[in-house]
């Protein structure tokens, strides 16, 4: 699992999304492992990845530096994108290996961006329903049938594989959020917004905090500390 720095949004829009994926599908070719499941989720990242030659550690520097240039490069900034090392777990048994590819395909509906795995473009759910070419079906078709992993997949199970923080329900949802952020800013991503004078970002995250939104959320959508947005009054807004 790879996380945004500051927990703050790493994949902004679609081509951002559709890169990750063209590096993910490009250092395949050149290190060797095998895609079991992926989903991509905005601000964080899982993949199901199983070692050939060369370890994960390096695998997954490979695919960050190539992320982290194209990305500072298309949105003009500097410095780490991800936050601390990655985050992984060994899957050692068939019975594990299910309940992680039922997990990762489940996390868009946990966070309450769709009601079905296979509404959620940026996951490889649908790569299972109609075989494509970045995950590699064949190798986990010896324990678990497509099927199986399509039938589970939908089946929503409060499980956890890594779990960044507990799941839970926001006023305001990452659109409605978006939405304020774009009409009071113009910004629609989270550099665009960390350029702005800090009268107008903390107008705008009075804003946020005024229609419900949580202070994670906030800062996961614009950048900002923490500790930044708790200080911003809202209760003065109009």
């Amino acid at each position: 699992m790879l996380r945004g720095i500051n927990c703050q949004q790493i994949l902004e829009d679609k081509e951002d999304n559709l890169k990750f994926m063209q590096i993910l599908k490009e250092c395949k070719l050149k290190c060797g492992y095998k895609i079991l499941a992926y989903c991509l989720m905005g601000n964080h990242i899982h993949i199901l990845i199983k070692e050939e030659s060369m370890p994960l550690g390096e695998v997954i520097k490979r695919i960050s530096i190539r992320f982290v240039y194209w990305y500072n490069t298309k949105y003009q900034r500097v410095g780490h994108l991800f936050q601390d090392r990655f985050k992984s777990e060994a899957v050692d048994d068939e019975t594990y290996l299910f309940t992680v590819i039922r997990y990762i395909h489940q996390n868009p509906v946990k966070a309450g961006m769709c009601k079905n795995p296979g509404d959620y473009p940026y996951s490889s759910f649908r790569e299972y329903l109609w075989q494509q070419n970045l995950v590699d079906i064949d190798y986990v078709e010896q324990f678990l049938s497509r099927k199986t992993v399509v039938k589970t997949s939908n089946e929503y199970v409060a499980e956890e594989c890594m779990e960044i923080q507990k799941t839970r329900t926001w006023h305001a949802t990452d659109k409605q959020a978006k939405k304020i952020i774009m009409d009071m800013t113009g910004c629609d991503n989270v550099t665009s917004f960390q350029r702005l004078p800090v009268d107008i970002q903390n107008e705008c995250i009075g804003k946020l905090k005024k229609s419900g939104a949580s202070i994670r959320q906030i800062s996961r959508l614009t950048g900002i500390t923490y500790y930044a947005i708790q200080k911003v009054n809202h209760r003065t807004v109009p």
